[in-house]
């Protein structure tokens, strides 16, 4: 269950734009030499952003406890619903049932149990999509809410997001990652519940 806070950063190809700006709709018309030139942009690395921010270290960590507990039960059920079909198998071999009926309502039992444990595991991995989903908005309105201040002062036109080869080429002096990293972390303060779920900080 590593990583299964996926964060839908690189969707955001503009994390920002940061003076309002809204994308032509004309794609024939290219911007002049003179407006390029004028251009203020700025990118961050995703990935050492999420290995940096401590918003997503937290809840990386308590969504992997949640995963392995789901599977843990899962894992615990599934083991005493084998036991309970190695027992009826064996009372059958056995001759254990006295009437057909017996027999039936046994299998019916086991039926139920094993349709049980489906549903049981669809709303668990449910309940952790759904978790995830949320988790992912919050960490987006996270980040635009810190770059509209931060921004206030670096009056940056874009600021990109670079995950894998979304951008083949940038010069490292545009590189805000650190800045974004230290602004976000200073401004983050864990809820009570996630510090005692993952064992305090």
């Amino acid at each position: 269950m590593k990583k299964i806070l996926t964060l839908a950063l690189g969707a955001l190809v503009a994390l920002t734009a940061c003076n309002n700006k809204t994308a032509e709709n004309d794609v024939n018309d290219q911007a002049t030499e003179s407006e390029v030139i004028g251009l203020k942009i700025a990118y961050v690395e995703v990935d050492s952003l999420m290995a940096q921010y401590e918003f997503c270290k937290d809840y990386n960590l308590l969504l992997n406890q949640k995963g392995e507990n789901a599977q843990k039960t899962l894992a615990e059920k599934q083991r005493a619903l084998q036991s309970h079909a190695n027992a009826l198998q064996k009372k059958y071999e056995s001759n254990g049932f006295t009437t057909r009926d017996e027999l039936e309502r046994a299998q019916n039992q086991l039926q139920r149990e094993q349709q049980d444990l489906a549903e049981l595991e669809q709303r668990l991995m449910n309940e952790l999509a759904n978790e995830n989903a949320q988790l992912n908005m919050e960490m987006r309105d996270s980040i635009q809410a810190f770059l509209k201040t931060y921004n206030k002062a670096k009056k940056f036109d874009y600021i990109f997001s670079r995950s894998g080869d979304n951008i083949l080429l940038a010069n490292p002096k545009f590189d805000i990652t650190r800045d974004v990293v230290a602004g976000l972390n200073k401004r983050y303060k864990a809820k009570p519940e996630v510090k005692k779920a993952i064992g305090g900080k």
